[in-house]
C-alpha cells in the first residue's frame, strides 16, 4: 500500500477512520470500561494504574471494540506503547498492526521514536519486529521484580522487559 492510501482521516479532535473504515476514537473519560481487554495485555491492575491516566488512550471498534492502545510521552521524542491488545477472538486479523500503523501516522510529526516494552515471548516479540520495530535493549528482571505473580506467555515465564523501537521519521 502506497503512503497516501494509508493514510488517516481525522473525523475529529478524537475520532479517525482507517482506510478499512474502523474507527479509532480516544477514550478520555472512564478508561477502565476498557480493563478486560488491557489486563490481556498487562495481567496485574496495579501496573496498569501506573500509567493509564497519564497515556493516551484508544480504541479500534469494527462493530464492536476489537483492540485497544495506550501510549505515553517518555521525553527526548519517544512515544512508548503501554499496552496494545487485540480481543482473543479477533487476533491474527491485522487489528493490531492497524493500531500500529494508526500511532506512526498520528505521531510521526511530534515523536521520532515510537517504543514498546514487552516480555521476550515467542508470541510477542515477532509480532512487533514484523511491524518494523528492532531491539533496543532489556531491562533485566522486570517482571520478577516488580509483578506480584509469575506471568507465562508461549510456555515460558517472562523475566526480563524487551525494548524495541520504530523511527518513525522512516515510516512511510
Amino acid at each position: 500500500m502506497d503512503a497516501g492510501k494509508r493514510s488517516r482521516k481525522k473525523k475529529t479532535m478524537s475520532q479517525y477512520f482507517t482506510d478499512n473504515q474502523h474507527e479509532i476514537r480516544e477514550v478520555q473519560e472512564n478508561k477502565k470500561q476498557y480493563l478486560e481487554l488491557l489486563l490481556l495485555a498487562d495481567e496485574q491492575e496495579n501496573m496498569i494504574d501506573r500509567y493509564l491516566e497519564r497515556g493516551i488512550m484508544y480504541v479500534l471498534d469494527d462493530n464492536g471494540v476489537k483492540a485497544e492502545c495506550v501510549v505515553t510521552d517518555e521525553g527526548d521524542g519517544i512515544l512508548e506503547i503501554k499496552n496494545l491488545a487485540v480481543s482473543p477472538g479477533c487476533q491474527r486479523q491485522g487489528y493490531g498492526r492497524e493500531m500500529i500503523r494508526f500511532l506512526a501516522d498520528t505521531y510521526r510529526e511530534r515523536y521520532d521514536i515510537l517504543q514498546v516494552g514487552t516480555g521476550d515471548s515467542p508470541e510477542t516479540l515477532p509480532f512487533y519486529e514484523s511491524c518494523g520495530f528492532q531491539r533496543s535493549h532489556v531491562v533485566k528482571g522486570f517482571f520478577t521484580e516488580y509483578y506480584d505473580d509469575p506471568i507465562y506467555e508461549g510456555g515460558r515465564q517472562l523475566v526480563d522487559m524487551v525494548y524495541l523501537r520504530m523511527s518513525l521519521k522512516k515510516v512511510k
